[in-house]
């Protein structure tokens, strides 16, 4: 009966260590694949809602007035990976990692030297960040071709959403 009462106080003890463990879960059918099927999110956990962001130029030297081709921000790989470091530092600010993040949604350009938008590209600049060494973790995620962005040079938006345990 004393080891009972024991075993069952030592469960009420690490349930709340189990339950903050898990509350984000992440749902991927095919565990080879670039990005998740959904994530689940239960309450208690801290979202931050990042806004749409986009690429600096090229050059660092250079500041937004100064853009004046494509060329000044780089082709749709340059301006996702530039993207996503302009991410990584507000969710760092914000006590946040990139593995944090669980959705993403990209509005991407058509590339005027391809005429669509290039896909690869974005996906080539997104690898360097999710199911890596440093981030093995992956994302819910969307892909949108629009006509345009805020400036005429932007190739790609990105708007993310990172939850973690409080």
């Amino acid at each position: 009966m004393r080891f009972t009462l024991l075993s069952a106080a030592a469960l009420i003890a690490l349930a709340p260590l189990a339950t903050a463990q898990a509350q984000v879960t992440r749902i991927q059918s095919n565990p080879k694949g670039l990005i998740l099927d959904g994530a689940d999110v239960q309450a208690g956990t801290d979202i931050f809602y990042l806004s749409g962001q986009l690429a600096s130029p090229v050059d660092p030297t250079k500041t937004f007035d100064q853009v004046k081709s494509i060329e000044d921000l780089g082709d749709t790989k340059t301006q996702t990976i530039s993207t996503f470091n302009q991410i990584k530092k507000i969710l760092e600010a914000r006590g946040y990692a990139m593995s944090d993040i669980i959705k993403l949604t990209q509005f991407v350009v058509a590339d005027p030297k391809l005429g669509k938008m290039d896909f690869a590209g974005v996906n080539e600049g997104f690898k360097q960040f999710f199911k890596t060494a440093e981030n093995p973790n992956t994302v819910a995620r969307s892909t949108v071709q629009v006509a345009a962005l805020a400036g005429p040079y932007f190739l790609i938006e990105i708007e993310a959403i990172a939850a973690k345990k409080r």
